[in-house]
C-alpha cells in the first residue's frame, strides 16, 4: 500500500511526465486546495518511488514550458503504473464502503 502522498505524486504522473511544481499543483486541484504537497513532503515522496522503482526521471517534458536546466521531470515506470492501478482499485472499493455505510450520497 502507498501513501496517500505517494498516490497522489503517482496519480499526478499517471497522464505523462511532470515536474515536480505540476506535481503539487495537480494535488492542490484536484483536491479543491484542501490538500496540499509541501515541496519537502514531495521530493522525499519522488525520492522514495524513485529508489522502489515506481518513477524515473525522463527527458521528456513539456516543450511550451520556459526551459530550466535545474527542472527535473518524472514519469511513471511500468510498476508504478500498475501500483497506481492498485492502489485506485483499493479507493474504490473503500469509497462504495463509505457509500454503503451512508457517510457520502
Amino acid at each position: 500500500m502507498l501513501t496517500a502522498a505517494g498516490f497522489q505524486v503517482l496519480l499526478a504522473l499517471a497522464s505523462g511526465p511532470a515536474h515536480g511544481y505540476a506535481v503539487m499543483r495537480f494535488v492542490e486541484d484536484i483536491g479543491d486546495g484542501s490538500v496540499k504537497l509541501g515541496p519537502g513532503t514531495l521530493y522525499r515522496t519522488i525520492s522514495r518511488l524513485l529508489a522502489d522503482g515506481l518513477v524515473e526521471e525522463t527527458e521528456e517534458g513539456d516543450p511550451a514550458a520556459p526551459h530550466d536546466a535545474r527542472r527535473r521531470y518524472y514519469r511513471l515506470t511500468p510498476e508504478g503504473v500498475a501500483a497506481a492501478r492498485s492502489e485506485a482499485a483499493l479507493m474504490a472499493r473503500m469509497v462504495a464502503a463509505a457509500r454503503e455505510a451512508g457517510l457520502i450520497p
